[in-house]
Parts: C-alpha cells; sequence; structure tokens
C-alpha cells in the first residue's frame, strides 16, 4: 500500500472516530440535560403528573379560554418530551394531595379553586384583592399591592412548590388575567434550567412576573418584578381588630 492510500485510509479513520465521538459527546450532553429537566419537573421516564385547569366563565359549556388552552399546549410538548403522561382535569373535580405526582395548576384564585386553595396552604403570604377596583384582583404581597391595569400591566406568579412531606413538585401560575398564564408558563418551559441553578433541582420559588401591553403583545413581553419567595410563603401577619370600648360604669 503507497503511503497516499495509508494517509487517505488514516484521514479517514480518524474522520469516522471524530464523528462517532461527537456524536457520543451530543448524545450524553442531551441525556444529561433531560435527566436535569426530569429531576426540576418531577416527571421521570414513564411517570403520570396532573395539569389542573379552569372553566372559561365567558363560555356555557365550561371550555378553556384561549390563552389557558395555549399553556396547556406548550405544558404538553414539555411533559411529551420528558417522556411523561399527562391527566387533564377541572378545577372543582381534582382530589389529590400534594406529592403524589407533579402538578401544574393553571389558573387564577377567584374563579379556580385549586389554585385557591394552593394560595391558603403553600403561598399564605399571598392577599387577593376581591373588591371593587382598583383592588379587585390585585395580589397583596409583603405589604405591597400589585394591582391590575387590564391590558397594559398584569401581574402573575409562577412558583414551585412542594408539600410538608416533601414528593413530586407542584407548579403554579397564579395571573390576574389569563394572557398571564401563558406568559408564565412560557416563561417556565422557556427558562426552567437558569430556574433550576438558581433555586435547586428540588428548590422552591414563588416569583411575581408582570406582562406588559398584552393588548399589543400578547404574552412576549415579561419581567421579572421580583423574587418573593418568603414573603409569600410566610403567613400575613392578622391586623388585631379594635376592642370596643368598656362602658362607662353608672354613677352611685
Amino acid at each position: 500500500m503507497s503511503d497516499d492510500v495509508l494517509n487517505i485510509v488514516l484521514a479517514v479513520v480518524a474522520g469516522g472516530l471524530g464523528a462517532a465521538a461527537g456524536w457520543f459527546v451530543r448524545t450524553l450532553v442531551r441525556r444529561r440535560g433531560l435527566r436535569r429537566k426530569q429531576r426540576f419537573f418531577g416527571l421521570p421516564d414513564g411517570s403520570d403528573c396532573l395539569i389542573v385547569v379552569n372553566h372559561d366563565p365567558g363560555t356555557r359549556d365550561g371550555f378553556v379560554s384561549r390563552h389557558d388552552a395555549f399553556a396547556l399546549m406548550e405544558l404538553a410538548a414539555l411533559i411529551k418530551e420528558c417522556g411523561a403522561h399527562a391527566d387533564i382535569v377541572a378545577h372543582d373535580t381534582a382530589r389529590q394531595g400534594f406529592g403524589v405526582r407533579t402538578e401544574f395548576c393553571v389558573g387564577g384564585p377567584v374563579s379556580h379553586r385549586r389554585t385557591e386553595a394552593h394560595l391558603r396552604s403553600l403561598l399564605p403570604g399571598v392577599g387577593v384583592g376581591t373588591g371593587q377596583r382598583p383592588d379587585d384582583g390585585s395580589f397583596l404581597i409583603g405589604g405591597r399591592t400589585y394591582r391590575l391595569d387590564e391590558g397594559a400591566t398584569e401581574y402573575v406568579l409562577l412558583a414551585r412548590l412542594t408539600g410538608p412531606q416533601g414528593g413530586r413538585p407542584v407548579f403554579l401560575a397564579c395571573g390576574q388575567r389569563g394572557v398571564t398564564h401563558q406568559a408564565a408558563v412560557r416563561h417556565l418551559t422557556r427558562h426552567h434550567s437558569a430556574l433550576a441553578r438558581r433555586h435547586g433541582a428540588d428548590g422552591t420559588f414563588c416569583l411575581l412576573l408582570k406582562v406588559t401591553n398584552s393588548d399589543a403583545y400578547g404574552p412576549d413581553v415579561v419581567e421579572l418584578v421580583a423574587d418573593v419567595t418568603t414573603a409569600a410563603t410566610t403567613p400575613a401577619p392578622v391586623t388585631p381588630e379594635a376592642t370596643p370600648a368598656a362602658a362607662p360604669e353608672p354613677r352611685t
């Protein structure tokens, strides 16, 4: 065999080994990334999870609102990528405790019973205004009020929570309008790696996000307002009721 032929053979072999090594490294990196994603979301191969959705109050048949449906589509893609399976249930039919399987809860507390229960149990420091505007639908967290300005400035809580006994996490997208739920889910699916690095693969967090000018930009312009984990998970101080004044003693 001539030197030229030998050099060509060696070059081909080296190229093949390099391609195989590159493929192996890329596969290993993808698998490690998938394992980290599965751990963060509590979705190992073949596992089951729960998606709890709201009814659209504007429909008689209780369909899911348009933005909530878009949020479900993004969650479905994530769950499929993790090799897991999802059961979708209405907020008023969900009967499950914490930690049994991962839960994605999408909806605001005013009309979503499951979200309301999670706020009471897991985020007792979050208050929700139910009076007249401008406080209707506002969030009260850590002594600050975040009011809804429909179509201009809207807020949503994005949280990863676990029950007292640990187990699989609950992911909560609790917003002031349907478009904010889609924004929170999109933020979660796009930035889960950064969230895992910042808070830990098994960490608990509650983030307050602001959706700006949704009338023009939909759910795409999102800003992190604050990490409100400590304030949201700490029960809000109870304001003592005024003690009625004692009646004057009758004169004798």
